[in-house]
């Protein structure tokens, strides 16, 4: 089954409080026995910080890999599952709500080189299924089906981005709910891959720019930490269709702040490329390259984290920027790229 949404989570919590009190004589005959599973503590682990030193006796359990962690899970579902299916009314419920999600789903149609891109549902599939129409009454075709991936429906469609000519389909895929990304790019007309992979992808969108696009990725972790590393050292890459992701050229890197992410992203006019920097969740700094200047570097407009910065769009060398800059509820300005310092801001 799918991850819940807010407003499915809490049908579901109201659905438990429904049958709970209509079950409530069951529940008091229902008893099951919770041996939990002795969990090691290894008293070896100790950090110290300031002075003070710290015991971390479950790390261990942070190798998700390891034979022992594996040993220790199988366990708790054991006692978990042994719980769950002595409740009386949960597979009525698991019933009810399958029932309840068992419609057709559409996304809104993106239009793209005389396209229209969206994505279907039939009811019950893990994962939509991206189509499109040469227009909107048009002969719906299919594209994309990330189910056929994995038998276990555990392959998702983590970003779409169609090329500006309307052959090329660029799409990245997550598996099992991973951060990581891979990106394949797909003719549109004979719906096969090309060559082109790019692994080690991380909060990347694809963005095209003549014949390839730019993306983000971060080196490749060693063998035994690709989930378990920090993130660090990502840069703005831009990849040549045609051609092995050894020889993507590094656009934009920051060596002496590794913990900043970057992500990037093409103007209508193409003349223009967007790159966003954060440390958290809030807060980015914004930077700009001129494409089609090829010995200009990248230009700063704004150098600290202390706000939100979101180009909605550019004209004329014009930034339209989204931002909480002196203003908690948010409003557009404009920045003037050959003219950008902020008291030329304009509201």
């Amino acid at each position: 089954m799918k991850e819940l949404s807010v407003f499915q989570l809490y049908m579901l919590c109201g659905l438990m409080i429904v049958f709970s009190s209509c079950n409530s004589e069951k529940n008091k005959k229902m008893k099951v026995e919770l041996n939990y599973p002795e969990t090691r503590k290894d008293t070896t682990v100790v950090d110290e910080y300031f002075g003070i030193k710290v015991m971390d006796p479950y790390r261990w359990l942070e190798d998700d890999n390891s034979l022992q962690t594996a040993e220790w899970v199988k366990k708790q579902n054991e006692l978990t599952f042994k719980y769950l299916e002595s409740i009386p009314y949960r597979n009525p419920m698991k019933d009810r709500l399958l029932k309840i999600w068992d419609y057709p789903k559409m996304s809104a149609p993106i239009n793209k080189s005389d396209k229209y891109f969206y994505y279907r549902n039939d009811g019950l599939q893990n994962q939509s299924v991206l189509y499109y129409k040469e227009t909107l009454n048009g002969k719906e075709i299919e594209l994309l089906d990330p189910n056929l991936l994995d038998k276990e429906g555990g392959i998702s469609l983590s970003a779409i981005s169609v090329s500006d000519d309307g052959k090329y389909l660029g799409y990245a895929i997550s598996k099992a709910g991973s951060d990581w990304q891979e990106i394949f790019v797909r003719d549109i007309e004979t719906k096969k891959d090309l060559d082109d992979r790019i692994e080690w992808v991380k909060f990347s969108g694809i963005s095209w720019y003549n014949d390839g696009f730019f993306y983000s990725g971060y080196p490749q972790p060693e063998e035994g930490e690709e989930l378990s590393g920090i993130n660090e050292n990502c840069k703005i890459y831009y990849h040549k269709l045609g051609t092995a992701q050894s020889e993507d050229e590094v656009v934009y890197e920051d060596s002496l702040n590794p913990e900043i992410g970057f992500s990037a992203g093409v103007t209508d006019s193409k003349k223009y490329l967007i790159i966003v920097a954060d440390k958290t969740t809030t807060g980015n700094s914004l930077f700009v390259k001129d494409l089609k200047t090829s010995h200009t570097g990248v230009i700063k407009i704004v150098d600290n984290f202390d706000n939100e910065f979101q180009v909605i769009g550019e004209l004329n060398d014009k930034l339209y920027v989204l931002t909480n800059y002196n203003a908690p509820r948010y409003k557009m300005i404009e920045i003037n790229i050959k003219n950008y310092g902020v008291r030329f801001w304009r509201d």
